[in-house]
């Protein structure tokens, strides 16, 4: 999977990828917890097919890395936290049985290396994969990075619909609704300690339409909808 453009390649995570990744999470993530080895090696006994690295093919540098499970969703909480959704970053609760929700659990992508269509290469990798299993749809939750300039003047809500509609510049959210998600709804307390997002994230959701029927639709708030859909 290359995208000849940024010359990146999209893979599936290894062993031998660990260390980097615990550098790029440090890199991308002012506030602790970060990833573990612990938990990455979870991540490959559980859904080796859901972890991938983006490589730089002319540096050999690591650059990216997204992380992602299958869920049942009816088993959570639309307003649950992250632990809830990831078992606390270590994806045991992996239901490729009964799941049919491919949660993203990260995406990272190098500070440096921003711009250069790292994180479009792997969203299409993830896109790819939730075709071949044929599920219906990719949830996540999208930080609201640029909140924190926000929170004295509006709610999280009112900030992600203005992100919606173009009227504010969100960072993450503006780049995920580039690349086919819509706002399901505001979580609180989804990434406790975040400066950046004051732990408010959007839930955002992409569909299958290869498969998908009208019941595997979230619930949209109308409130979240772009102008122009």
């Amino acid at each position: 999977m290359i995208n000849s453009s940024s010359k990146i390649i999209v893979r599936n995570t290894t062993p031998e990828d660990f260390s980097k990744i615990l550098q790029l999470s440090k890199a991308v993530y002012s506030f602790p917890p970060h990833w573990t080895e612990r938990q990455l090696t979870s991540h490959l006994e559980v859904f080796p097919e859901g972890q991938f690295v983006a490589i730089d093919s002319s540096s050999g540098q690591l650059v990216g890395m997204a992380a992602s499970l299958i869920i049942r969703w009816d088993d959570y909480d639309l307003h649950g936290s992250w632990k809830d959704f990831t078992d606390a970053g270590m994806f045991t609760n992996h239901d490729p049985v009964h799941g049919r929700t491919l949660y993203g659990g990260e995406v990272m992508v190098s500070p440096e290396m921003q711009r250069r269509g790292i994180g479009s290469a792997i969203y299409a990798a993830r896109r790819r994969l939730v075709e071949r299993l044929r599920l219906p749809r990719l949830r996540a939750g999208a930080r609201l990075r640029g909140y924190y300039r926000y929170a004295d003047k509006m709610s999280p809500e009112e900030y992600t619909s203005k992100v919606v509609r173009g009227e504010i510049k969100g960072m993450t959210l503006n780049f995920q609704l580039k690349q086919g998600f819509r706002v399901l709804a505001v979580v609180s307390d989804y990434l406790p300690g975040d400066p950046e997002s004051l732990g408010h994230v959007a839930v955002i959701e992409w569909i299958n339409e290869q498969v998908a029927t009208p019941a595997d639709y979230g619930p949209r708030d109308p409130r979240f909808q772009p102008i122009f859909p």
